[in-house]
């Protein structure tokens, strides 16, 4: 086994603005494991959020180099990749993750779905996302997006102009599924506030509306709206699940949050087991970062796997999405390949 990276930016289109931060680009870092003249990918994006930046990217990789060249195949990777990456960001484990499964895949001939026995994914439908931007810049985007055919919209919330961004996005889009998205922005009392303000535009769901740390705040926003909410950072982790239950409606599932698709299939099932529903979401990463959780769509109830679609220059592709529907395509693997035959821009020296 073989472990190689090399990292390039991701730009976006436009700066994307939340209640706590904007962003116009970040690093990525593709991932690559080769065995028998087969090569899988995975990719990890730096967060300021996450405390993740370049040079602990480097370093974790660094330190597993010669432990993952001991291996003999990569299913024996696979099965102690937990134990072996102990003490990792789990944006890294993550990558390492989706890199072993495309690798398997790719040697079985299967998509990852098939070979983890998760649901044919087929056409999913993804959120796309509306910034913190004004209320009529607001409006006209969903106009764009709804006349491109997206039909689930996920609107950013966390400052004065919640209801009227919202109403605008709602006047541009009258048949999209509308959710919200304050991340963590708004007090206990303002979101139930916010949230009956907000009940004409037929919102359906609410994730992470106050901010992480207290499952009671989320419990108690709740039980006084009939907006279904979804908790985000507070659910990082299978553990987190059991205090979360009957506290809110579901959780959102970030595979660089819990440390990539064996870690997420287990959250779904022990979700699913508390009767939390489950929202896919993802960070702005490449199609390469966004294909993992692809491949677990059909477990989720919301989709929100627009990372790609929101980037000037995606260097991969094989998701679609542009449409507002993504479609895998069902090749062994993860199912992206390299838009050009050259990599492009990059740090070729972070190598191995």
């Amino acid at each position: 086994m073989r472990l190689r990276w090399r990292a390039y930016p991701l730009v976006l289109r436009e700066p994307l603005r939340i209640s706590r931060s904007t962003m116009d680009r970040r690093d990525a870092v593709q991932v690559s494991l080769a065995h028998a003249g087969v090569t899988g990918h995975g990719e990890v994006v730096t967060s300021r959020f996450l405390g993740l930046d370049r040079a602990r990217i480097d370093t974790e990789l660094t330190g597993l180099v010669d432990r993952i060249a001991g291996y003999p195949d990569p299913a024996a990777l696979r099965a102690d990749l937990p134990a072996l990456a102990t003490g990792c960001q789990p944006g890294v484990v993550a990558a390492l993750d989706a890199a072993v499964h495309d690798l398997l895949g790719r040697l079985a001939g299967q998509p990852v779905h098939r070979l983890v026995g998760a649901p044919e994914p087929g056409a999913v439908p993804t959120a796309y996302t509306v910034g913190l931007v004004a209320p009529a810049a607001a409006g006209m985007a969903a106009g764009r997006l709804a006349a491109a055919g997206f039909g689930v919209l996920k609107v950013k919330a966390g400052d004065d102009h919640d209801v009227a961004r919202v109403a605008a996005v709602r006047a541009a889009a009258p048949d999209a599924r509308l959710l919200l998205d304050p991340n963590g922005g708004w007090t206990p009392e303002q979101a139930v506030r916010r949230l009956d303000a907000l009940a004409r535009y037929r919102v359906e769901m609410v994730e992470q509306p106050v901010p992480a740390g207290r499952v009671d705040r989320l419990a108690w926003v709740a039980a006084r709206t009939p907006v279904p909410v979804v908790a985000d950072e507070d659910a990082a982790t299978e553990a987190d699940l059991p205090r979360l239950a009957g506290a809110v409606a579901g959780v959102n599932v970030k595979l660089a949050k819990c440390g990539g698709i064996r870690a997420a299939t287990r959250i779904v099932a022990a979700a699913r087991g508390h009767g939390l529903a489950v929202m896919l979401g993802c960070l702005v990463t490449s199609s390469l970062g966004i294909a993992p959780a692809l491949h677990l769509a059909g477990y989720a109830r919301w989709v929100d796997l627009d990372g790609h679609l929101l980037l000037a220059d995606d260097p991969w592709t094989g998701l679609g999405g542009h449409d507002g529907t993504l479609r895998p395509t069902g090749t062994p693997g993860l199912g992206v390949t390299p838009r050009r035959a050259d990599p492009g821009p990059g740090d070729a020296g972070v190598a191995r």
